[in-house]
């Protein structure tokens, strides 16, 4: 496990780019990408950079359950503001909502075909203050694919912010599992501030525990940790250099 510190989200925004624009220069084909506050500086410097996508095929981590794509607070919406708009890719799949209302199984089994045909170079995922990943709380098992996830009370109280009151926010999403993230060739996973210190130090120094879901990526074999100083506030020394 690599450990970026940086001074800021803006800078290391441009790092994770880095990353991925030497990974796709390299021969990477499939993009695991994910949705949030986190990644936002990084879909940034893509949309500026040169970088053709044409050749590239995207999967996101997960949507919200009965959400339109066109949405706005949709994880699609979110993906075509951010990125898809300026740099289309040959092909982007994200978890059908609206599939995942009428039949949650069927879109999910759906969902895990797609990833097993277009194997994942590099996986972008994020991190919540519990340890979480995508929509993978604590007590999930290592060994779950994409699925229906009912959303926790903290979650959906987190998420409120983006709707105009709380009864709007979806109470389950489609998403994909730690075993699916697990089998991308190389993951990158951002945080930044001190309300993800914690997180990032059970992840990084904590034992690998379900308790933690982020925790597990201490027996993936290529993974880089972008944070900033706060994020890494809690750290023994040898991890900030």
């Amino acid at each position: 496990m690599k450990i970026i510190v940086k001074e800021n989200d803006i800078e290391g925004g441009a790092a994770a780019f880095k990353i991925f624009e030497k990974g796709i220069k390299n021969g990477a084909k499939v993009l695991g990408l994910a949705t949030g506050s986190t990644p936002v500086t990084l879909y940034q410097n893509w949309v500026k950079s040169d970088l053709n996508c044409d050749n590239l095929t995207s999967i996101n981590l997960d949507e919200y359950v009965g959400l339109k794509p066109d949405n706005p607070q949709s994880y699609h919406y979110f993906m075509q503001k951010h990125l898809f708009d300026k740099k289309p890719f040959k092909k982007s799949y994200v978890p059908d909502g609206l599939e995942a209302a009428k039949d949650p199984q069927a879109a999910a089994d759906h969902y895990n075909q797609i990833i097993k045909d277009n194997p994942i170079d590099i996986q972008l995922l994020g991190i919540g203050r519990n340890g979480h990943i995508a929509f993978n709380e604590p007590g999930s098992s290592f060994d779950t694919v994409t699925r229906e996830v009912k959303l926790t009370d903290n979650t959906i109280k987190a998420n409120s912010r983006f709707f105009d009151n709380i009864d709007e926010v979806p109470k389950s999403a489609i998403c994909m599992g730690i075993a699916n993230i697990m089998s991308a060739k190389k993951v990158v996973l951002m945080a930044f501030g001190k309300n993800k210190a914690h997180a990032i130090k059970e992840m990084i120094e904590g034992p690998v525990t379900e308790q933690v879901p982020a925790s597990i990526l201490q027996k993936h074999l290529d993974v880089v940790v972008i944070i900033d100083k706060a994020a890494a506030s809690e750290l023994y020394d040898k991890y900030k250099k």
